[in-house]
């Protein structure tokens, strides 16, 4: 007589090591909110916000909120999510599937990943900006800030999808920052040569993928620590794009005209009130952007390329005994991944409508690393995190439109202040690839 096991009975409760960063860190904030925003104002004053319904439609709506109140309601909904994020920390179990590595964890039925610190940034940030605006007279364009924030995100987000394939294959891909300047420049050599920017959006991945070959022949052909190949790269790419702006485009007009991309509003989609002018009236590097993340997400996860990828990033030698050729598949994936970071890095010259410049991706690769890692190595939470980095360095436009007092210093680093309080929050959170960074000698 055969007894039949149900998946479902080998679940079972599993117990956590307690952690206490995420309930300290979200008390901190929430006390913030309450008395240093809430408290700090007057019952008079109102919070006035401008939201556009579309691109031809209702036109601009605007609300005012009493500033007080308002922020003293988020600051109650603050306090309930630190009350849930204690709580979780205090009974901390999960239930552990049957095939499931990595247990997810729970309150009754309610989930706590990550969607407690999602929820409490948007209030916190929701009250901080009523806190800004407060008693000005001025209205805070706030699908210009979202809008802004998601054309900003940009880079980030072709950085943080060519660390994933990098990572993924077992290549650690610290040279994004190299790619990503060496995309730029010669999109904008290109574009400005032949006065036509699709060729520069052409060769904007080529830059990308040399540098992608050069990190795979140090780092998979002659085994150089991943780490110190992405770092000289960086250096390499800097200096040589610096002595070329130097010698060649600052004397030369053919190579220093700007050219730029097409802005192209989406009919029918770029009326949806509110999300319409914000996802579907962007720049066409936005629309390529779109599809890079969805294609990818998908491939990874759901195709025989992105099985094979995985398995060479997570146990080489058992894909190498299915036949799978381990090197060769890391090489190809890491070039790959350099010509998505160089694509992305039309975005600091033809998709802004500027010519090169020296060092013009300003340490964005590393933020876009830092995405990448926060994302969970997967291509939908880098593209979240990577919102999250574009929203805090549009903060200082939207802000600065407003007259808010807050020193241009403390602004221009709010995204690399968000990179370290969420890399330090949430990293422990996250398990990179089994044997990224270590070479396969079969």
């Amino acid at each position: 007589m055969s007894t039949v096991v149900l998946a479902s009975d080998l679940e079972h409760e599993v117990l956590l090591p307690r952690s206490w960063k995420l309930p300290i860190g979200l008390s901190v904030f929430a006390l913030l909110a309450a008395l240093g925003f809430g408290l700090s104002l007057t019952k008079g004053e109102a919070s006035m916000v401008a939201i556009v319904t579309g691109t031809r439609g209702l036109g601009t709506i605007n609300l005012s909120f009493p500033s007080q109140g308002a922020i003293i309601f988020l600051s109650v909904l603050m306090f309930a999510l630190v009350a849930v994020s204690w709580w979780s920390s205090i009974t901390r179990t999960a239930r552990l599937g049957p095939f499931q590595l990595t247990p997810r964890l729970r309150i009754g039925a309610i989930r706590i990943s990550a969607w407690v610190g999602t929820l409490f940034g948007v209030f916190f940030v929701s009250a901080f900006l009523l806190w800004a605006v407060a008693g000005r007279g001025l209205a805070l364009q706030f699908t210009s800030l979202l809008s802004g924030a998601l054309f900003l995100s940009t880079p980030l987000i072709f950085g943080a999808m060519a660390g994933t394939v990098c990572e993924r294959v077992g290549v650690i891909n610290v040279s994004i920052e190299g790619q990503l300047l060496a995309g730029a420049f010669l999109a904008a050599v290109v574009g400005s040569a032949t006065g036509n920017p699709w060729l520069g959006l052409l060769a904007a991945p080529i830059a990308g993928a040399l540098v992608g070959a050069l990190l795979a022949l140090f780092a998979v052909r002659y085994w150089v620590d991943h780490i110190i190949v992405g770092v000289v790269l960086n250096v390499f790419v800097t200096g040589v794009t610096s002595y070329l702006f130097s010698t060649v485009l600052a004397r030369s007009q053919t190579f220093s005209l700007a050219t730029r991309l097409p802005t192209w509003k989406i009919p029918l989609l770029s009326e949806i009130p509110v999300l319409g002018p914000v996802l579907f009236a962007q720049n066409a590097l936005v629309y390529i952007m779109y599809i890079a993340v969805i294609v990818l997400q998908i491939m990874l996860f759901k195709s025989r390329w992105g099985l094979r990828l995985r398995a060479c990033g997570e146990h080489p030698r058992a894909a190498d005994t299915a036949g799978i050729k381990v090197n060769m598949t890391r090489v190809i994936n890491t070039i790959l991944g350099g010509a998505i970071a160089g694509l992305g890095g039309a975005f600091f010259t033809i998709a802004n409508g500027l010519a090169f410049g020296k060092g013009m991706s300003a340490g964005r690769g590393f933020i876009a690393l830092a995405a990448m890692i926060l994302g969970g190595w997967k291509p939908k939470g880098a593209l979240i995190a990577a919102l999250l980095f574009g929203f805090a360095d549009n903060l200082q436009n939207a802000l600065g439109v407003v007259g808010v007092e807050v020193p241009s210093q403390f602004m221009l680093m709010a995204p690399y202040l968000v990179t370290i309080f969420a890399v330090a929050g949430l990293v422990g959170r996250v398990r990179p690839p089994a044997m990224e960074g270590k070479p396969y000698k079969g």
